[in-house]
């Protein structure tokens, strides 16, 4: 009998080898492999057949291969491996492009009964026939098409898995139905109570469902996760999840900190170095966050705001409660540029009140670096700013009582802990440009309380933004010219650096050449890019802030850390190859100053895919931030939107935080109602000491009793 902790590589035909395949993905144990749900379901008591498909259909056919192999093209070095197969109602045609593997490797052979997957269309070259672009396939044995009772391959819903290197869906499928058919008895996870309350199943017949669900199961609430069995593992994982989170954070809760003295007065004198009155969301914000700072438990506080929405000065306010209170400030930025603008602004902000504050980067000289530590170790400096480089062993602070970070989604959790015990649990605040809905940032960010910034400074103008193609290319350039004229500045943003053979995109330094000799050849035009040496960055950037450059053409690496009011104007090249939440940020370097903004969106060719037309769209009609991070959590999903690496997460293997959010409520009340019912850290360990060591790590609750 197999146990759930039993290492992979003793589950009949899985060996060392197999075993060293599957830990790439992550998979260790029997109940690693279980929790690989499958990616989708093919009904397998009926195909499709090749008279019946409709173009534009996504679908699986069961045909036997007629013939295989490599085609030519007139591009050089260009082939297509294209198959033909049929079964007793007509003929369709494979393509796959860049995969010479299959002739190499020898993959298809006459006569093989195959079944394909895919998007079937007609074949633009008139041989009437459907054509199905890279499909997937699996090769069945020569006795698997023969329908049987107990067959996993035919006859039957069937499982349909990623590959893990190199073991494919059907050495997945076996293996895990090898490992369900010698399972010893499984424990479970989810307290009785709440199995009842909401009617799920138990864990080891979900397991099964979960992989070989029952005659009569309809594969579209399998597709849409709706099943009962689905339902309880996307529980599970959730409530797993949000137990650890509420477990965290209620430890966070008993630490002893660094409570501050606020009175009115303070708050008074947090307010009066400001050149402007505060928004009523930044007086709102600046309350909460004293609120938590005159506690004995450290603040943990996370600050979304979009993008110049004014975070940065509310968080110099809460660095002036710590001043004043006697204690030092950290304050990490990701970049040297923006360390040096908040330095910059933060000594422009205090200059009348005596703090002292410095600024350490990576390329400050030896000398200066250690005097600069010499002056915080003393307690002689009030405010450290600086990149990673506050995160070096030699960088100590004599009292330190705020830690502030910016763009946090650049940073990792672990960074963020680095950086806190340079000091006696001090208070914490991270903030983000890129809003987050508020239901899920309780997941992302369980164990920070949530602060949102939701109103713009009376100053700030709305950026216009308009989407162009190649043909209005010289509108753009004249519309630049005149800004240019009237004494504005502008950028131009690329994504690449060099020619590229792989992408169809123009080239960074290819458009500064062109732009610097045939278009704008009476302007001042530089060219900013990754690869450039640090202090070769700095002094473009500098150049390009004091107004002594007109146009800068840059990659990325502006997206974060440019403030130049007098920049009016931001070309995006080949627009439709970046992130909605990237654009955003991009089209946020323009509209700082008092002049109207534009940002212009060039398309890189005339037809883009849908995905991409979801977002330039998305862009054109709003500058909310918060809309464009719902459209954008909605095109790409959470996994990638989140970063779940840097965010501290565990990958969700079942559960999916958009698809799931009302899961996710339920889930998130019943963890709450568990942890704070336990009366002490011990009863809730005996209740962990049910949970695999697997569970336990995975969420964090190793250290529970």
């Amino acid at each position: 009998m197999l146990e759930l902790q039993t290492p992979v590589q003793f589950v009949k035909g899985v060996g060392p080898s197999r075993a060293q395949d599957l830990a790439g993905k992550n998979i260790h144990t029997v109940e690693d492999l279980l929790y690989t749900l499958p990616y989708r379901y093919e009904d397998r008591t009926r195909f499709c057949r090749v008279s019946d498909l409709q173009p534009g259909a996504k679908t699986s056919i069961l045909a036997e291969v007629l013939t295989a192999g490599l085609r030519a093209t007139r591009k050089r070095r260009f082939r297509i491996f294209e198959l033909a197969a049929h079964d007793k109602t007509g003929r369709i045609r494979c393509k796959w492009f860049h995969s010479e593997y299959l002739q190499q490797r020898k993959i298809f052979r006459r006569g093989q009964q195959v079944i394909f997957h895919g998007k079937f269309e007609l074949d633009p070259y008139g041989s009437g026939n459907l054509q199905v672009i890279n499909p997937e396939f699996e090769i069945l044995d020569a006795d698997a098409a023969v329908s049987s009772r107990d067959s996993i391959e035919m006859g039957r819903i069937v499982p349909v898995y990623e590959a893990a290197r190199g073991l494919g869906t059907r050495t997945l499928r076996r293996l895990i139905h090898t490992i369900l058919s010698s399972l010893s008895p499984v424990p479970e996870t989810l307290p009785t109570a709440i199995l009842e309350r909401h009617d799920l199943m138990d864990r080891r017949p979900a397991l099964q469902e979960s992989h070989f669900p029952s005659p009569g199961t309809r594969v579209e609430d399998l597709a849409a996760r709706r099943t009962p069995a689905l339902r309880r593992m996307i529980f599970e994982e959730l409530f797993l999840l949000e137990v650890g989170i509420r477990w965290k954070r209620r430890l966070a809760r008993k630490v002893r900190g660094m409570p501050f003295r606020i009175d009115p007065g303070l708050l008074r004198a947090a307010g009066n170095f400001l050149p402007f009155r505060p928004t009523r969301a930044q007086e709102r914000v600046l309350d909460e966050m004293a609120e938590d700072m005159r506690r004995p438990n450290p603040m943990n506080r996370l600050l979304q705001g979009d993008v110049g929405c004014g975070k940065t000065v509310v968080a110099l306010q809460a660095g002036a409660i710590a001043m004043e209170n006697g204690a030092q400030v950290a304050f990490m930025a990701p970049t040297e540029i923006l360390a040096e603008q908040h330095h910059h602004y933060a000594r422009r902000l205090f200059a009348q009140s005596g703090y002292r504050i410095g600024l350490l980067t990576g390329g400050l000289k030896k000398a200066d670096r250690n005097a600069l530590l010499e002056e915080l170790s003393q307690g002689r400096l009030q405010i450290l700013i600086g990149t990673h480089a506050l995160l070096e062993p030699d960088v100590t602070f004599r009292k330190l009582g705020l830690v502030i970070i910016d763009e946090q989604h650049r940073f990792g959790v672990r960074q963020r802990f680095n950086l806190m015990k340079k000091g006696v649990h001090p208070h914490t605040l991270v903030m983000t440009a890129t809003p987050i809905p508020r239901t899920l940032s309780m997941t992302l960010y369980g164990d920070l309380d949530v602060s949102v910034i939701d109103e713009m400074p009376p100053n700030r103008r709305s950026v216009k933004t308009h989407l162009l193609d190649d043909l209005k290319r010289s509108r753009a350039y004249r519309f630049i010219a005149d800004q240019v004229r009237q004494g504005r500045q502008v950028y131009v943003l690329c994504p690449l650096i060099e020619e590229s053979e792989k992408l169809d995109l123009r080239p960074a330094r290819k458009i500064f050449e062109h732009l610097q000799g045939q278009v704008f050849p009476d302007f001042r035009v530089e060219l900013l890019h990754g690869r450039l040496k640090s202090i070769e960055k700095d002094a473009i950037m500098k150049r390009f802030a004091a107004g002594r450059s007109d146009i800068l053409v840059s990659t990325t690496v502006i997206e974060v850390g440019m403030d130049v009011a007098n920049a009016t104007v931001m070309l995006i090249e080949h627009a439709e190859r970046f992130g909605l939440a990237q654009l955003h940020q991009l089209r946020g370097r323009v509209g700082r100053g008092p002049e109207p903004s534009y940002c212009l969106l060039m398309q890189g060719s005339r037809t883009i895919g849908p995905e991409a037309v979801q977002r330039l769209n998305c862009l054109r009609e709003t500058t909310d931030g918060f809309v464009i991070a719902e459209k954008d959590l909605e095109i790409r999903g959470p996994g990638e939107f989140f970063g779940t690496r840097q965010s501290g997460l565990p990958t969700l293997r079942v559960a999916n935080l958009l698809r799931d959010r009302r899961v996710l409520e339920t889930a998130r009340r019943e963890a709450a109602a568990l942890v704070d019912n336990f009366d002490s850290q011990k009863s809730l360990g005996r209740w962990v000491a049910g949970l695999s060591s697997g569970w336990q790590a995975r969420y964090g609750l190793v250290g529970v009793g």
